[in-house]
């Protein structure tokens, strides 16, 4: 019987892990040199916590309606110690709404930053290492994708199909992976001409195996900067979606909360405590994918510090 200690992984195999290994180092050490990197993954990091206790940190549920001690509806109430941030015009109690709303953002922006950058990552690797009539044929696609206008087209999306995030997660990843797709795209041409590429093919590697073995992990960091921008980009759209009525009604989000405001009329009464933490929690997020992606910027191109 193989001992434990004797089993190994194919060199190709040894090879792929360690340079994915170095590109995540490189990736990780960016926040710990840059201060606004690091104040954006502080803010990520304090969303995903509050997403993952949502069930524990909620004093109520968020879809509840409440009626006070007297049976009467428990609408519109001022922030105390039972409602932190007061209740709804429909008496649902504020701030479990938007804690719970935290998940929802979250599970939208990364899920969709998952897709673009997947997308935009497989097919930039393939267009610039490949060329020819493969680049030809994925940059058109690319500039079709680009052509489209995002926001009428999540909308579209929304009202053929059954309302749900979901319609936001698949906008996102159709129309927003060429960006990405071009960057990585041009870095990928740089690559392929370095000696340790010419190195991988005189030593009989194939050119699958160059390309994600030897070449991917070079890009990483560029994946993971328009990974930063999508979540922002995701949750802004998420909210905007659901503002205008295109959300699912059974799912509370920050959108869903702002629509809720709008359609109560909450400015006019000066609700404040109800429509202004969900705006606050949304360009947090959004701020915060600008601060990762400012630090990204100006250490992978130097020449931006000038």
């Amino acid at each position: 019987m193989q001992r434990t200690d004797d089993i190994r992984l194919p060199r190709h195999g040894r090879t792929a892990l360690a340079g994915i290994a170095r590109a995540l180092r490189g990736v990780w050490e960016i926040p710990r040199r840059d201060p606004f990197a690091a104040a954006g993954v502080i803010l990520y990091l304090l969303f995903i916590l509050v997403a993952l206790f949502a069930d524990h940190l909620v004093t109520h549920d968020p879809r509840e309606i409440l009626f006070d001690e007297n049976y009467d509806l428990a609408r519109n109430l001022l922030p105390s110690a039972d409602h932190y941030l007061g209740t709804t015009y429909s008496g649902r109690d504020i701030y479990s709404q938007l804690v719970m709303g935290t998940r929802g953002a979250l599970i939208v922006g990364l899920t969709a930053a998952i897709s673009v950058v997947t997308i935009g990552t497989v097919i930039g690797l393939i267009a610039g290492f490949f060329g020819g009539w493969v680049d030809t044929l994925l940059m058109r696609l690319a500039d079709v994708a680009l052509g489209v206008p995002f926001l009428p087209f999540v909308i579209v999306l929304a009202a053929m199909m059954e309302p749900s995030q979901w319609n936001v997660v698949l906008g996102i990843a159709l129309l927003l992976w060429p960006q990405s797709a071009r960057v990585i795209r041009a870095q990928v041409m740089s690559l392929r001409e370095r000696a340790f590429v010419e190195a991988a093919r005189v030593t009989g590697a194939g050119p699958w195996r160059i390309l994600f073995v030897h070449i991917a992990p070079n890009v990483l960091a560029l994946s993971f900067l328009y990974a930063s921008i999508a979540v922002g980009w995701a949750i802004l759209t998420e909210a905007a979606i659901s503002f205008l009525g295109f959300g699912p009604s059974n799912t509370v989000t920050w959108g869903y909360m702002l629509q809720d405001a709008y359609a109560s009329q909450a400015l006019g009464r000066e609700q404040y405590y109800w429509f202004v933490p969900p705006g606050l929690c949304i360009i947090a997020v959004v701020v915060a994918g600008f601060f990762i992606s400012r630090g990204y910027e100006e250490i992978l191109f130097p020449k931006l510090r000038d």
